[in-house]
């Protein structure tokens, strides 16, 4: 049985992060000013990875980076868990991308340097899909219930049910698909930032599924598969707490990483509830955030593969 968590994370460190106009247009958490494509917003997002990486191998978890090339412009290439997925039984996985500046985030020489590492059995591609309009943006659209085979999705632009349903049977996951709206009715792009899973809970914002009976679908699914539902609030979300990861440090244990502004947005009775299964590693990425649109789970892909 794969685990839910991992101790091999890759991110790739970016080369020129900037706000990206053609993903703005569906996610609502991107903000544009006259800084977003300024040169000190690239650099304070290169300090702000460089952090992240440093406090995540502090507490052992195996950090592979890999480097954004300068050309083509990729403003997203910090996201990488939005093309790629790796699995336990060697199965990697590359996905259809809305936007075109961000399929040029696939990158055949990153695949090949993990393939070095890592025991890469299967391997598919679902973006020849993209001609036909239908994207899924990996484990930002799909939040994996890797233990129990279950998909939680909110159906979006970005995460076509098409998609979803070859996923499955590909993988031999169960759906759990949905739609889901952020305070001010606007369909919220990507599940991930609505919705964590860990080995033994779940962080969701359930009052974002406006349908009852799915809403009560999702409870009764997370609570029978063994996960405290912990609840967050539409500003939580906005906050980014939704977007977190479990990862598993050196010496096994477990570590929730979330982003400081996630952590800030927390109730005491939350963190405490997290803090019975998980110690917390907050981490300051509030450029990025801001910016991007996207948060810490959005920028550590794990690797699943056998080691070689």
């Amino acid at each position: 049985m794969e685990k839910q968590y991992t101790n091999n994370i890759m991110m790739i460190r970016p080369a020129a992060f900037q706000f990206n106009e053609q993903t703005a247009v569906t996610n609502a958490f991107q903000t544009s000013d006259n800084m977003g494509n300024s040169e000190e917003v690239n650099i304070q997002a290169l300090r702000e990875f460089d952090n992240f990486v440093l406090k995540l191998k502090e507490v052992g978890v195996n950090v592979i980076v890999m480097h954004d090339t300068p050309n083509p412009i990729k403003p997203d290439a910090v996201f990488p868990n939005n093309w790629i997925s790796f699995h336990g039984n060697g199965t990697l996985i590359t996905y259809p991308m809305a936007t075109a500046n961000r399929r040029i985030e696939r990158r055949e020489d990153i695949i090949t340097s993990l393939g070095l590492l890592f025991d890469i059995k299967h391997r598919y591609s679902f973006e020849a899909s993209e001609e036909e309009g239908e994207f899924l943006e990996g484990t930002g659209s799909m939040i994996l219930d890797r233990p129990n085979k279950i998909v939680y999705a909110c159906l979006s632009p970005r995460t076509s049910i098409f998609l979803l349903d070859r996923f499955c049977l590909l993988m031999g996951y169960k759906l759990v698909s949905f739609f889901s709206t952020d305070a001010n009715g606007k369909e919220i792009y990507h599940t991930n930032v609505m919705m964590a899973i860990a080995d033994r809970y779940a962080v969701v914002c359930l009052e974002s599924i406006k349908d009852e009976d799915k809403r009560e679908e999702v409870r009764l699914s997370l609570e029978s598969s063994g996960k405290e539902v912990i609840e967050i609030t539409f500003n939580q979300v906005l906050n980014f707490a939704g977007n977190m990861l479990q990862v598993e440090g050196s010496l096994g244990q477990r570590i929730l990483v979330m982003s400081q502004q996630a952590y800030d947005s927390l109730r005491e009775d939350q963190i405490n509830k997290i803090k019975q299964y998980d110690s917390i590693l907050p981490i300051p990425i509030d450029t990025i955030e801001k910016y991007g649109g996207g948060s810490v789970r959005c920028m550590m892909a794990e690797v699943f593969l056998p080691r070689k």
